[in-house]
């Protein structure tokens, strides 16, 4: 991140919190002058080793993260997908110890905000207090989705709605995936969706034959979102987001 930039690395996690909270102009000016240090991962990075103390929260500013558990054996599922503007662990301002690991899944850029620092705000913030705590649920209500998506939805409608998720909540972040690639690879896809990287290329290519989306190489991209939400039977309502409603309402009056 260029210098002159990052005075206001957490304009990111301000529009994050406004998309589903009220602020105050006073909110808004005190997480803007929270302290950070700025962190480079690259892509397979551990940022949080699950069993660890933690006492920061690094907030996303660019790239994808991942958090994930381990089976005994080694069998990976990854359980969320961290998006720029994400707080990558606000659940350590009250519990003391990571039950999770989060690792880049792409080169990254974040923040990372000393958690006594955000509890010495939301202590005489009750507004902020509120915003965290509501960012906390949306993330539960979004675990919620996953878990409905693996347990109930087929491959092809379960493919389709992640990716409509991540295009709405990075409407948030103002871009999206008609114009970006979801830099996540078939493997990664496979152990987010339960389902074998065989599956998730075949279903990949019924995507495209649909015109759903579209690849180039092993870059995928949306093709038509309405194709797209139809066949993954997407609701934003789980996000919680104005943003996403209005993108949504924007994108399809042509506004």
């Amino acid at each position: 991140m260029p210098p002159e930039l990052a005075p206001r690395a957490l304009d990111l996690l301000l529009r994050k919190l406004l998309s589903h909270s009220l602020l105050s102009t006073d909110d808004q000016n005190a997480i803007a002058a929270l302290p950070f240090t700025l962190r480079r991962f690259d892509a397979g990075g551990f940022i949080i080793r699950e069993g660890e103390r933690c006492d920061i929260c690094p907030i996303l500013l660019s790239g994808f993260a991942y958090r994930h558990k381990m089976t005994g054996d080694g069998g990976r599922q990854i359980v969320a997908l961290k998006l720029p503007g994400d707080p990558l662990d606000f659940q350590s301002l009250f519990l003391t110890q990571a039950d999770h690991t989060v690792q880049a899944l792409n080169p990254v850029e974040l923040a990372v905000v000393p958690n006594r620092e955000i509890e010495r705000l939301i202590v005489v913030r009750p507004s902020l207090s509120r915003a965290i705590v509501t960012d906390i649920l949306v993330e539960a209500s979004i675990g919620r989705e996953w878990l409905l998506n693996i347990g109930r939805r087929n491959a092809l409608a379960r493919l389709a709605h992640l990716i409509c998720e991540i295009h709405y909540r990075l409407a948030i972040s103002a871009t999206n995936l008609v114009e970006s690639d979801l830099p996540v690879t078939q493997e990664q896809l496979a152990d987010l969706l339960g389902l074998t990287p065989v599956h998730i290329n075949r279903t990949l290519k019924e995507l495209e034959r649909a015109g759903a989306v579209a690849r180039s190489g092993r870059r995928i991209r949306i093709g038509n979102l309405d194709r797209l939400r139809d066949l993954a039977d997407f609701s934003d309502l789980y996000l919680h987001s104005q943003d996403a409603v209005m993108h949504d309402r924007g994108a399809r009056t042509g506004a």
